[in-house]
């Protein structure tokens, strides 16, 4: 229990907000001017190797894996601790200041876009893989597109945030975002029960969605939740994201502008795919 009262008009206190304090603040826009860099590419990604960005890095390798030579990219580095996407120039891409921000320059003039589902979207009707054609498959996919991009803030910025990260520890928001989370996981399990993928046989990219958050959840201990949350009692969950990390394609993207773990995993910038090496 807690004796706050919220105020009567609410007011921005700089130094609350945990770990994340620095970056978080109740406008929009620039905070400096910043000039992005541009690659050879059409294909230019500005990212970071979190859940949402691990997204659109696995599509695109996926992409490059079925031999598409126009999906090929150049993929530089939102450091989002230090405030890059609050940089002028990745405002104008992604006025929302998050990653990841795609500017596809085979058009003219260039297209933006921004918000990890529509990136996907953009990239499987660009180049015509992993987005069902029948109609009914389709809105199967974008059932599950869009049920991941609404679960996971839940996840993340919900359970993620006051287990992990939050300055101090509430039983309510615990309680109430871990319900939820094992509601969501619950979801998928009794899914994935009866199929290989999220929408049947066929692999696409509301599984490439999911597993990037998901996936993450069940096999790498994100939050160090792995016991709290008994994530092995998800069995079709773990068997499903255990199939789709063995892809090569996923281990490749899942390496693209990772700055922390071991060396062997991180690549800050991505440009060629000679750019990874033989063990990948």
């Amino acid at each position: 229990m807690t004796d706050y009262t919220p105020p009567e008009v609410w007011t921005w206190d700089k130094d609350n907000g945990g770990q994340f304090s620095s970056i978080n603040r109740p406008i929009a826009g620039a905070t400096q001017e910043a000039v992005l860099p541009i690659g050879k590419h059409p294909l230019q990604l500005y990212s970071l190797a979190t859940p949402n960005g691990v997204k659109v890095t696995v599509m695109l390798e996926e992409l490059l894996a079925l031999g598409h030579k126009g999906a090929e990219y150049d993929a530089y580095l939102i450091n989002i601790g230090n405030g890059d996407q609050f940089g002028s120039d990745f405002v104008a891409i992604n006025p929302n200041s998050k990653i990841p921000a795609l500017l596809d320059h085979s058009t003219d003039p260039a297209t933006r876009v921004f918000e990890s589902g529509a990136i996907l979207i953009y990239l499987a009707e660009k180049f015509g893989e992993f987005y069902p054609e029948d109609p009914s498959a389709r809105a199967e996919c974008l059932s599950w597109l869009m049920w991941q991009m609404g679960s996971a803030p839940y996840l993340g910025g919900g359970f993620g945030h006051f287990y992990a990260y939050a300055p101090e520890k509430f039983e309510y928001p615990i309680n109430r975002y871990t319900m939820e989370v094992k509601r969501q996981l619950d979801v998928l399990n009794r899914n994935l029960s009866e199929r290989r993928y999220l929408c049947g046989d066929d692999y696409n990219i509301s599984d490439m969605a999911t597993y990037a958050w998901y996936g993450a959840l069940v096999l790498n201990n994100v939050y160090d939740a792995e016991k709290f949350l008994d994530v092995a009692s998800y069995q079709h969950v773990v068997r499903w994201a255990t199939e789709i990390a063995d892809r090569p394609a996923v281990k490749r993207g899942r390496r693209v502008n990772r700055s922390w773990g071991p060396e062997e995993k991180r690549m800050l910038e991505r440009h060629d795919a000679s750019d990874f090496d033989a063990e990948v």
